[in-house]
């Protein structure tokens, strides 16, 4: 299919927004090694075979600037990263150092989200993570029609940002979310954050039944969880399509592998449409977790976002640009607070 294209003429340059071409895997490397050297830690992005291969498969869709003179001096992405293979991220997004004046990213972003992602049977949502050590990608995104609709606290290490010099500590991110195809389905709220999930679910155009979880972790079937361990970011996350009555014991085993490899930062994904999931929190509050958020179309079916820190929270660092995400940073920290009180009076009595 043939996309429009635009241009923008600024000092001289002909500069063309457009969609991935054979041979454009090799601009896009030697993008990032211009930008990053060979220190990204998306190996993918050094190799121009498999950025093409990526692109032909649906992995990964790379959206480029292109100078008339057929150098790629811009690019976002849309790949696969969440459990539900129509859900897509956007991200891996970087613009040449001279070209930086343009406004690239924003007309990247607005052809990406308004022109091109529209007409992709493949795509049903889209989410983002704008970090939140300052409010730039989040000013980008404004308009496009994203939902601000969970946080993740300390998820990336200082050390991504040395370059940069924006952050002292780990670093926050935004999870935002737009949706192209509504699926109509049940979501079950857990009954401890019925109130704040009412909140965030009010936001969202698509149709959703709201019904309380108040049933056990069922017995019949065992828990379907999958663990992905970030060493660089020092982040595990575990995807629990299935949370049966061995969840508790399957966690346990988890987070000690995770431990064992350095994890500083634990991310649960609950399934909402699990009648029990409501006993699955209990028992990841139980354990120090705290809420994060909903995440639209997650397993197809939403998820939710449950974490818990080995470092200090970096609350105070946090820099938003929506009053929407300020009050999910509200929500998030009081309940951050809530899992310190019960666990250092749990420790407390532990010690008597």
């Amino acid at each position: 299919m043939e996309h429009d294209s635009r241009n923008q003429s600024a000092h001289g340059e002909n500069i063309q927004i457009d969609v991935f071409r054979d041979g454009d895997g090799e601009g896009i490397t030697a993008l990032f090694r211009e930008v990053y050297g060979e220190g990204y830690p998306v190996r993918l992005f050094y190799d121009p075979e498999a950025i093409a291969r990526a692109n032909a498969a649906g992995d990964y869709y790379s959206l480029v600037a292109r100078h008339s003179s057929g150098a790629i001096v811009g690019v976002e992405h849309l790949y696969r990263s969440a459990p539900f293979q129509k859900v897509y991220e956007a991200g891996a997004g970087l613009v040449r150092q001279d070209c930086r004046n343009l406004g690239l990213t924003k007309k990247l972003l607005e052809f990406m989200c308004e022109e091109w992602a529209p007409q992709q049977t493949g795509i049903e949502e889209m989410f983002g993570e704008p970090v939140c050590n300052h409010p730039y990608m989040q000013k980008a995104v404004a308009g496009l029609r994203f939902v601000e609709m969970a946080l993740e606290i300390a998820l990336m290490p200082a050390e991504a940002y040395t370059q940069e010099k924006s952050a002292t500590g780990r670093v926050a991110a935004l999870l935002i979310f737009r949706n192209y195809r509504p699926k109509p389905h049940r979501v079950f709220l857990p009954p401890v954050y019925e109130n704040p999930l009412r909140f965030l679910y009010a936001a969202l155009d698509e149709p959703r039944e709201l019904a309380t979880a108040a049933e056990a972790l069922p017995t019949g079937a065992p828990s379907d969880m999958v663990m992905t361990v970030f060493d660089f970011a020092r982040v595990a996350r575990i995807a629990v399509a299935h949370a049966g009555a061995d969840f508790p014991e399957r966690l346990t085993a988890l987070e000690q592998e995770a431990t064992g490899r350095g994890v500083q930062v634990f991310q649960v994904w609950l399934n909402l449409a699990q009648p029990g999931v409501g006993a699955a929190v209990e028992h990841l509050r139980e354990r120090g977790y705290f809420f994060g958020g909903p995440l639209p179309r997650w397993f197809d079916t939403d998820g939710l976002l449950m974490q818990k820190l080995r470092c200090p929270p970096d609350f105070e660092q946090i820099q938003l640009h929506s009053d929407r995400a300020r009050e999910i940073l509200a929500l998030v920290r009081q309940d951050w607070g809530d899992i310190q009180v019960v666990h250092g009076v749990k420790l407390a009595h532990a010690g008597k």
